[in-house]
Formats: C-alpha cells, structure tokens, sequence
C-alpha cells in the first residue's frame, strides 16, 4: 500500500530525526512548570508567566529568522537549531547540580527554544519539499502526524512515571540530548544541498521584510482561509486545556493519573486518522477533506462542558478527545501538504515561519484572555464559549480557493522590496 512504500534512505533520517527530538519533548511534557513548583517553589503568577513567555517572546525573537533562513542551506540551520535547544536545555541540569538554577534561567531557556522551535520547523517544510516527490507529500506528512501523536500517547506518560522517580530535571536532560540525536540524524541524510538561489540579499534585509511571509499567506485564495482557521481552531482548542485541568482536578475530583490517561489513550485517533488521510484524499479529493475534516475537529469541544464526576465523565472526555484527535489526525497532514503546494519554493521558510509564530502568539493570547474569562464567568461556562465559537470556525475552509490548483514554483506575489538577481 502507499502508506507502506519506501520514500528512501534520506528521507528516513529526517523522519527519525524528528521522531527522537519529538518523543523528548514530550517525554518531558510540562517539566518547566513542575521544575518552578517542585525545585524553584513559584507561585501561579509565576508559572503563568513562565508559559506566557516561552510561547510569544520565542515567537517574537522567531519572526526575522524566516526570511534570513530562507536563502540558506536548510539542513546546516536544522542542525544548528538543534544544537542551541540542546544547549539551552543543558543548562537547566548543569544549573541545578551547582546550586544556581532560577526563573529567570527557564524563562530564557523557553524562548531561546521556542525561536529555535519555530526556525527548525520553517526549514524542516523546506528540507521535506526538497526530498520527497510532490505526489509522496501526503504520504510523509502522514508519517510525522502518526509520530506526533504516538510520541504524545506514550511520553507523558513515561515522562510523568520518570519525574515520580528522578524528578523534573532529568525529563528536561533527556530531552536536550533528544536534540543533540536529532542533530546527527540530519547529518545523516548526506548528499550535497544546492544553496538557494537569492531573491534577497541578507545584508540589506529591511523591517519590511520580515512580513513577506504574512503577506504571501494573505495574498493567497487557499492559504488565507486555512490559515486563519487553523490559528482559531488550534487557539481556542488550547485556550481550554488548563480550563479542563482545573475543573477535572479541582471540582470534579479526578486523580492526576485518571487526567492523563484521559488524554494518552485518545491519541490512538490520531494514528487512526493520519493513515486514513491519503486513502480519503484519494476517494473524495483534497478540498472535500480539508472541509469534512476541518468541521468535525470543531464540533468536539463543546462536549467538554458536560463532563461529570466519575467514570462515565472520564469516559465522555475520553469519547470527545477521541473524536476531536482523529479528525485532526485526518486533517493536519492534509493541510500540511495543501500548504507545501501553494508554496512557491523560494518562500517556504517565510511561509512556515509566520504560520507558527501567529499559532504561537495566538495561543498565549487565548489562553490568557479565556483564563480572565473562566474568572468571571467560571471554567465550564468558558468552555462553552470556546466550543460555540469553534463550531463557526469551519465557514472559513468554506471560502478556500480551489486546493487542486498548485501555487507556481517562483513566487506568484511580487514585492517592493525582493530584487530579482
């Protein structure tokens, strides 16, 4: 079958690069927060701010790298961004052995890494557009969705059993030397990497610049809607996350292992989903997926506001995440191979870039403000909002130009400021 078929050797190294750097990261899931609880003993506003920080500021400190990483090799700047994550997360051990670790070191930890994260993944869509062949796009894109949520159902997990036993900092010394493997297997992939050809000189970029990749989104008749729903639908799907933990952990009086394992046994839809993907786009065609896909992810949350004390509210949780998991497992790697094709080639790491810096800063955003929300209203009632808001979000794929008509290999979109060599 085509999920099975070989995408070869080089190929494979990228795959399981970001197979070993994603298992660390979520191996270590939430051991920022618990390392300012446990060792650090901050307080709420603290650990707020701390998870604030990571999201935006990396985004921010992100947003000039797109374009400069645009006309270099993509791989030696993949290999880099691992290299300063593998550092930053480094420090956070060596710090605590000698005494000296702080908030401020994990604030400064979380944004060097949220830019590095950010940059990484920008080239990663260009290195992935230069190995593998336009009709095997959604076949590797499978591949990194069923990782995803593989490593999401088995990390925290064995994460958690690691901080009972070891504590939080060990989880944030695996996962930076997660990194440093991931690091040898782009090495790994070889060949020789043609530079870019320049469209912009580096040396002269100008503030203008850095908002060619937002421009190209918008100009665009099938990123545009995609774009903005993918950034509402992932902020508003986010922005209720801590709600539910405070709800399931506080009123509802569900044990921290019933939390987990509410959330750990749903990602099997997600490897469900990101093997049905291609069989789907095949039948029924990218466009009809996208829609179907993109309207039953938003239809979910909303069932979070009915959850109960006791087994049948774990299970309800587990049916809703079920259901919310495996249509994202269909739609995510459909829309990141939609979004591979309506990018021309010398504006991928632009591209990629705003795409995850707005996610990022939209999420921090969301998350903040339905916190506020949940204080004055309370944390079901805010749920409810999240979830009648979502179920509106899918008028925007109802706008997506026709998905079958690729973007030109040269940039369609001209700009004042790109110069033609």
């Amino acid at each position: 079958m085509g999920a099975r078929r070989s995408l070869g050797r080089r190929f494979g190294w990228l795959w399981a690069a970001y197979a070993v750097s994603t298992f660390g990261t979520r191996f270590a899931f939430d051991a920022f927060p618990l390392i300012a609880v446990l060792v650090l003993h901050a307080g709420p506003a603290e650990v707020s701010a701390l998870a604030a920080a990571g999201l935006a500021v990396g985004a921010v400190v992100a947003v000039p790298l797109g374009p400069w990483v645009e006309f270099r090799r993509k791989r030696p700047v993949m290999i880099a961004m691992d290299l300063i994550r593998f550092t930053a997360l480094i420090s956070v051990p060596v710090a605590f052995a000698l005494g000296r670790l702080g908030l401020p070191q994990l604030v400064v930890v979380s944004v060097v890494a949220a830019a590095a994260d950010i940059t990484f993944n920008a080239a990663a869509g260009a290195c992935l557009k230069s190995l593998v062949r336009p009709e095997d796009l959604l076949v590797a894109n499978g591949r990194f969705e069923a990782t995803t949520w593989t490593a999401t159902m088995l990390g925290p997990p064995l994460g958690g059993a690691a901080i009972g036993v070891f504590g939080p900092v060990l989880t944030v010394m695996a996962d930076a030397v997660s990194y440093l493997l991931s690091a040898v297997g782009i090495r790994a992939i070889g060949g020789r990497e043609p530079r870019p050809a320049r469209t912009l000189e580096p040396s002269r970029l100008r503030a203008g610049d850095l908002l060619d990749g937002w421009r190209y989104i918008l100009a665009g008749p099938v990123l545009r809607p995609l774009f903005l729903n993918a950034v509402l639908v992932n902020g508003l799907i986010m922005a209720t996350s801590p709600l539910l933990v405070v709800l399931m952990l506080g009123p509802l009086g569900f044990a921290p292992w019933q939390y987990g394992l509410a959330f750990a046994v749903p990602c099997v839809g997600g490897l469900i989903g990101s093997r049905l993907a291609r069989r789907l786009v095949a039948r029924f065609g990218q466009r009809r997926v996208l829609l179907t896909a993109g309207t039953l992810r938003a239809c979910w949350t909303l069932g979070l506001a009915l959850v109960r004390p006791g087994t049948t509210g774990l299970v309800l949780v587990m049916v809703v995440e079920l259901g919310l998991i495996t249509s994202a497992g269909v739609f995510n790697p459909v829309l990141a191979t939609c979004r591979l094709e309506h990018t021309a080639t010398d504006r991928v790491t632009r591209t990629l870039s705003a795409w995850s810096v707005t996610g990022k800063v939209t999420i921090a955003v969301m998350t903040g403000l339905w916190g506020l929300l949940a204080g004055l209203t309370g944390a079901r009632t805010a749920i409810v909002i999240a979830g009648v808001l979502l179920l509106l979000t899918p008028l925007l794929l109802l706008r997506t130009g026709d998905p079958t008509r690729a973007e030109p290999r040269t940039a369609a979109v001209p700009y004042g400021a790109l110069k033609r060599e």
